[in-house]
């Protein structure tokens, strides 16, 4: 079933994590030095620092590195970071989006083109892709000693659009204003995140079966991934449990 794929991309994912933690600092700090800037330092009046701070804490970020980018970024670091949306096309036509927070455009732009170029793809103009997908809020929950059906109520209670579920774990969506107040029902009737974020989730999907288009849209991800202006990628590909380890 689909929720088996998806618990696969979740354990993907959470390995390279594992292994890169020191990237998924550099990319949550700056995420909350942006927020930090744009609506003041206090969580209690800034929702989506407030977000940020529960994000990092899940992501075994310790308080002490937490509050040292909230006093920078308040004591106001002059590094300039600015957001933007790259779009194009992996192997095979498969739909990708990057998500970055940089303080140099130009050099960005460039990592992002040799990464597309070089792995059988091509990076496109603002908008070429965007409209194939969709903003959601997407939770990953632990099941491991939980019912399935209970926590699909458990869910819909709290305001998701969609359950799927796995034996192991279950992807939760929402919409994006029910993001937050869904993450916070689910961890207080006991659930485990494993991640969550605002996904721009595909409204189709692309599957690949050449081989080398597989390994080249593997080399993609990985290089997008490990840059430290890159804060998610979203793409269409619909077996990435295909994709070579």
């Amino acid at each position: 079933m689909s929720g088996h794929s998806k618990w696969n991309n979740i354990k993907r994912k959470k390995e390279k994590t594992d292994g890169a933690r020191a990237k998924v600092f550099t990319k949550i700090g700056r995420e909350i030095s942006v927020a930090v800037r744009d609506g003041g330092p206090n969580p209690a009046s800034n929702s989506k620092l407030a977000d940020l701070i529960a994000k990092a804490k899940r992501m075994s970020v310790p308080n002490d590195n937490i509050q040292r980018i909230i006093k920078k970024a308040e004591g106001g670091d002059k590094t300039e970071f600015e957001a933007i949306t790259y779009e194009g096309y992996g192997p095979g036509g498969v739909a990708v989006m990057v998500e970055t927070l940089t303080d140099n455009r130009n050099r960005t732009a460039a990592d992002l083109r040799h990464y597309f170029d070089k792995n059988g793809g091509n990076l496109g103009a603002m908008g070429c892709v965007a409209f194939l997908f969709n903003q959601k809020g997407v939770i990953d929950i632990s099941l491991e000693d939980k019912d399935a059906d209970e926590a699909m109520m458990d869910a819909l209670d709290a305001g998701a659009e969609d359950f799927d579920a796995s034996e192991d774990a279950a992807e939760v969506t929402t919409d994006p204003e029910n993001y937050s107040a869904v993450v916070k029902a689910l961890e207080e009737k006991g659930y485990e995140i494993l991640s969550d974020d605002l996904a721009m989730v595909p409204m189709t999907t692309t599957r690949l079966t050449d081989p080398d288009q597989l390994k080249l849209m593997g080399k993609l991800l990985d290089s997008l991934e490990d840059n430290d202006d890159v804060q998610n990628v979203w793409h269409s590909l619909e077996n990435e449990e295909n994709l070579p380890e």
